[in-house]
């Protein structure tokens, strides 16, 4: 063993007699420790808006708010809305709109909502019956006193109206003035300054307003979605934690068998978590949605470490070893272990702390650092804790209940996993080449998996599971509606009131051809564009603006007709003056937010189909923008969705290249300067190799997608499973060094570290699969995807690892017996 190998060893072993000679010193400096970080955990903050943090540096993101900020006058109010969503057999009759004007009644009847305007069918139909009724009060009277002949008349006057049909569902009939949704679209007058948290208080009110209403009404925000995401959160939290709390302490009363031990594996595991969430508070770090995993997975490795460390203790003392001996040689065996599966799994849990998206990143920070807390408090604290326990449990006579280890070879688990040993034994090379096989097919099947974000992966199913409604108070959730009216809006009309693309385009928009450049790419759009009733786009741009106010002003139409040379309707000449003319109209405020101040850009924005996919959509406008005249951009929330898609994607990619490239080197250097046997290191690594590629195989065959949480998966997949190999291979190093002969060493591996493996891998992989009981169904499908991968990483590393260390020893022995003879 080389100089440094003798200095990790050396400071091994002066751990293990910190821990073992000075174990109350140890403990007492934990619990300071843990009172400081439970200080932190009243910091702690919570991230409500689950797609913004996503979003957040990300180019496509930084054009978009680009536009935003160029269109948008400045100083003026931001223009916020809330949408008042109605369902119904016919929500244009008479009773129906009556609905919907009592709640606008009651809006703007309440300062505090800051209702500056509605337009909805009700207000149209209202305003078509009479001009003057401009308050919902006054637009109830008009409703109320027509006839039904004159009311059905209204409406389809109404639908004559630019935007009418956009605001009804797609079966709406205009000759039975009938339809069985619309959207009322509350404008609010907030000024600068206006923070998130008070305009979530008005659509919340607004919220509770129209579900008051004897009609289907539902107010529909950004302001509602980021107040049920945050409800999501403690939702998920009060319903997981309790059932993966029951799940981890009915198998650790199994594996530990007796209450004082079970006592201190959860004490351990307490202090884990008020260590981590105190260093969220004093980092600064927003809790998010994807973050409920990570108590879990610090569980599911506090677990594994505490199980191991018990029982490796336990082994010693059935030989009849004392308790400071039997300690000794536990720690200073596994020490080594916890070592490189923390590393291992800072590996895998900080590479996505190298993603473009702040939420993964912050996913990867926490997780990472949270490992480092779980070796110390599982490493030091645990046995120091155990070795103090025992001695007082000793001084007061209180007896052991069970302090047997999980599995030997006598019993029937050592007997069965045995078999794997001799099964390696006899076909080593036929298994290894099954095993690669069997990777190999499930890695190329896998390539098929889809990548995916969208605001729904971060809501509740329209329907809960049914296993919901017999969860107790207070575990049970609250109610939502985000998810429902998602539905509703993207079902019953031909688009969604947000899903639009926007195509920026740069020249001076004072050439004669400026506007028609703007509405000639409409001759020929993507398949992807909402068509309107008469098969044309629908577009919103600087045309619209002057065609709408053309419509509603002569003077201004003839300004218009005497500069429109081939009457189309679109002026191609003298485009200075007109533009003058129509921002300082009425129309001017409309007018900036599509032609910026010094006329040298605009934008268009077009409505896109609702069932349309965001790669299909993004591909096209980006195709589409290259037939404008002037230089053109196509950005959009749909366009930086597919771009965080694609992020997501190169960001699991990254994350499990880097941390497999980390772990191979780091247990290669491990190996070869602790044991001369660098080799070992690539053997460790086979079977985690061979588990990633299952897990994706997995995804593709149950259509699941890599998205803003299951794309950690990869390299987390690797800093979890990459332990059960660890283990097994740095027990087979101790036996076979004691030993001599492989197999032999692999079989008391087996089924002694085996046993605490397959103790932890059930614990593990069932708390982690507790998330699939989730609300939301991100959370829910990474639950169930992190189970499956504990699974693998279990069965592969004691099916794989048996044959490939035959394979090493037999390597290892040929050429050793080359070198013998080359010396020779």
């Amino acid at each position: 063993m080389s100089q440094l190998g003798d200095r990790i060893e050396n400071a091994t072993i002066a751990l293990s007699e910190i821990v073992v000679v000075r174990r109350r010193a140890v403990i007492v400096a934990f619990l300071l420790v843990t009172a400081v970080f439970a200080g932190g955990m009243t910091m702690v903050t919570t991230e409500s808006d689950a797609t913004d943090s996503f979003t957040q540096d990300v180019p496509a993101q930084n054009a978009l708010d680009a536009v935003e900020e160029e269109f948008e006058a400045p100083f003026a109010p931001d223009d916020e809305s809330t949408q008042l969503v109605q369902t119904g057999t016919n929500v244009l009759s008479r009773t129906d709109l009556l609905s919907n004007l009592r709640v606008l009644e009651r809006v703007d009847e309440r300062e505090e909502l800051r209702m500056a305007s509605a337009n909805g069918p009700a207000t149209l139909v209202a305003q078509q019956l009479d001009p003057s009724a401009t308050t919902p009060t006054e637009q109830q009277r008009a409703i109320r006193t027509a006839t039904d002949t004159e009311l059905r008349a209204a409406i389809r006057a109404a639908n004559e109206r630019p935007g009418f049909s956009r605001l009804v569902s797609d079966d709406f009939n205009p000759n039975e003035a009938s339809a069985s949704a619309s959207v009322t679209v509350i404008t609010h007058d907030v000024p600068q300054g206006f923070s998130d948290g008070d305009f979530q208080t008005v659509q919340t009110t607004v919220e509770t307003m129209a579900a008051d209403e004897p009609a289907d009404i539902r107010a529909f925000g950004s302001g509602i979605i980021n107040a049920e995401t945050g409800q999501i959160i403690g939702d998920s939290l009060a319903l997981v934690m309790p059932i993966v709390a029951v799940l981890l302490l009915g198998f650790l009363i199994i594996a530990y068998r007796d209450p004082i031990d079970l006592a201190l594996g959860l004490s351990a595991l307490v202090m884990t978590l008020i260590w981590t969430f105190g260093f969220l508070g004093f980092s600064g770090i927003p809790f998010t949605q994807q973050q409920i995993s990570t108590p879990v997975l610090l569980l599911a490795v506090g677990v594994d470490f505490g199980i191991h460390i018990i029982n490796r203790y336990r082994e010693e003392t059935v030989t009849g070893l004392e308790a400071v001996p039997s300690m000794r040689i536990a720690t200073r065996q596994l020490m080594i272990a916890f070592v490189i599966v923390t590393a291992t799994a800072v590996f895998g849990f900080g590479a996505n702390a190298l993603s473009d998206l702040p939420p993964i990143r912050n996913l990867g920070i926490i997780s990472a650092v949270g490992i480092v807390f779980t070796f110390l408090i599982f490493g030091l604290f645990l046995p120091a804790a155990k070795l103090e326990v025992d001695r007082l449990r000793e001084r007061f006579g209180v007896p052991e209940f069970n302090s047997e280890p999980i599995a030997s070879e006598e019993s029937s688990l050592g007997r069965l996993l045995s078999v794997f040993a001799t099964a390696g034994d006899r076909a080593p090379v036929l298994l290894v080449i099954v095993i690669l096989l069997f990777g190999g097919g499930m890695a190329a099947y896998g390539t098929g998996v889809d990548t995916s974000f969208s605001q729904e992966d971060f809501l509740p199913p329209e329907e809960e599971p049914a296993y919901v409604q017999y969860v107790p108070e207070p575990f049970a959730p609250g109610e939502y509606t985000v998810s429902s009216t998602l539905d509703i809006l993207e079902d019953r009309f031909a688009t969604n009131q947000d899903e639009s693309i926007t195509i920026y385009v740069e020249g001076p928009m004072e050439r004669d051809d400026a506007l028609e450049g703007l509405v000639r790419p409409n001759d020929d759009p993507p398949e992807t564009l909402a068509l309107g009733d008469d098969n044309q786009v629908r577009a919103e741009s600087i045309v619209t603006v002057i065609r709408d106010r053309a419509d509603r002003d002569p003077e201004f139409a003839a300004l218009v007709a005497r500069n429109d040379r081939d009457g189309d309707g679109i002026p191609d000449r003298n485009l200075d003056r007109v533009y003058s003319v129509l921002l300082a109209s009425s129309s001017g405020d409309r007018a900036e937010r599509y032609l910026t101040e010094d006329r040298r850009s605009t934008q268009v924005v077009y409505s896109v189909q609702s069932d349309a996919e965001q790669a299909v959509v993004t591909a096209q406008s980006q195709e589409f923008a290259t037939e404008f005249r002037y230089a053109a951009t196509a950005t959009g929330s749909i366009v930086v969705f597919d771009a965080i898609s694609g992020i997501i994607f190169e960001s699991a990619i990254q994350g499990l290249l880097l941390s497999l490239l980390l772990t191979a080197v780091f247990l290669m250097i491990v190996y070869g300067v602790l044991e001369s046997k660098p080799l070992l290191g690539i053997v460790n690594v086979f079977p985690i190799l061979v588990s990633v590629a299952s897990l994706v195989g997995t995804m593709r065959l149950l259509g699941l997608a890599l998205n803003a949480l299951t794309a950690t998966l990869l390299s987390i997949g690797v800093g979890l499973g990459i332990a059960y190999s660890v283990h097994i291979t740095a027990r087979f190093v101790d036996e076979y060094d004691r030993r001599g002969d492989a197999l032999d060493a692999i079989r008391t591996t087996l089924t002694g570290t085996g046993g605490a493996l397959l103790g932890s891998m059930l614990t593990t992989s069932l708390g982690t699969g507790a998330l699939a009981l989730a609300i939301t169904p991100v959370l829910g499908n990474f639950g169930l995807l992190m189970g499956l991968s504990v699974a693998y990483s279990f069965i592969i590393s004691v099916v794989a690892l048996p044959p490939a260390l035959i394979l090493w020893d037999r390597a290892s022995g040929a050429e050793a017996r080359a070198m013998a003879a080359l010396r020779s």
